[in-house]
């Protein structure tokens, strides 16, 4: 009679020898013809770096590298906006990048496939990340909020700008410092929010709904987005309305 340990042991040799092989017909036969179908097998979720950490800036750098050669382009890489990930045969890195191309700034949305283990690394989709309404993309540079030929104005724009958001997240972090409340402020919702374009900086208005505990509320806030890339809360008031 054979010992049961030994049979449990060649069981369970057997059981990894399939696992493995099985494995490695994957990596051979999924080829960039087929990510858009195995991509699918993984769920998106955010990147666990941040999004200026150096592993993402430099895979931004290769997307935008890699679109350059394609098309023989001259966009140049100015920042990660945002970045998540999906686990597929390795990682599918979505890159939600900056970069100015024939001195605008504009948003691309890249794909880049890294296989760490077999140093590869593929740029699988670069396009330029239009709004929802088809406009060109609100940048950093300028907001979508042009200048007057008698002055600046203010100009609505998209709240899910991600200038417009980083300018909400300081104004809410800023509201925090300032209060003497113990429980923490989250943003909500950007109600609305309007820009204008000044000679050295950008000012927006926007409404804020933030939650603290149980208890919400609304405020009206002016955060200056100064040309080198700050922020700074110039003014805010509880909105009653």
């Amino acid at each position: 009679m054979q010992n049961p340990r030994f049979l449990f042991s060649l069981l369970f040799s057997i059981l990894i020898s399939i696992l493995f092989f099985n494995n490695i017909i994957a990596e051979s036969t999924f080829g960039p013809e087929t990510m858009a179908t195995t991509t699918t097998l993984g769920g998106v979720h955010p990147s666990q770096g941040s999004q200026n950490s150096v592993e993402l800036e430099n895979l931004a750098r290769f997307a935008v590298d890699e679109h350059n050669k394609k098309e023989n382009a001259m966009v140049e890489f100015v920042r990660v906006v945002k970045a998540s990930e999906q686990v597929v045969a390795g990682t599918l890195h979505h890159l939600t990048v900056e970069a100015v191309d024939a001195g605008k700034k504009k948003l691309y949305e890249a794909k880049v496939w890294v296989k760490p283990w077999m140093n590869f690394k593929e740029l699988q989709e670069f396009k330029h990340a239009g709004d929802a309404d088809g406009s060109a993309s609100f940048t950093a540079c300028d907001l979508g909020a042009k200048k007057d030929v008698h002055g600046p104005m203010l100009q609505a724009v998209a709240t899910n700008d991600p200038v417009v958001q980083d300018a909400a997240d300081h104004a809410v972090k800023t509201i925090q410092q300032r209060s003497n409340s113990l429980l923490p402020y989250e943003l909500k919702e950007i109600v609305n929010a309007n820009a204008e374009v000044l000679e050295d900086f950008a000012k927006l208005n926007m409404v804020l709904k933030v939650k603290r505990g149980d208890k919400e509320e609304k405020f009206k806030v002016e955060v200056h987005h100064k040309n080198e890339g700050t922020y700074h809360l110039n003014h805010m008031e509880q909105d009653h309305s």
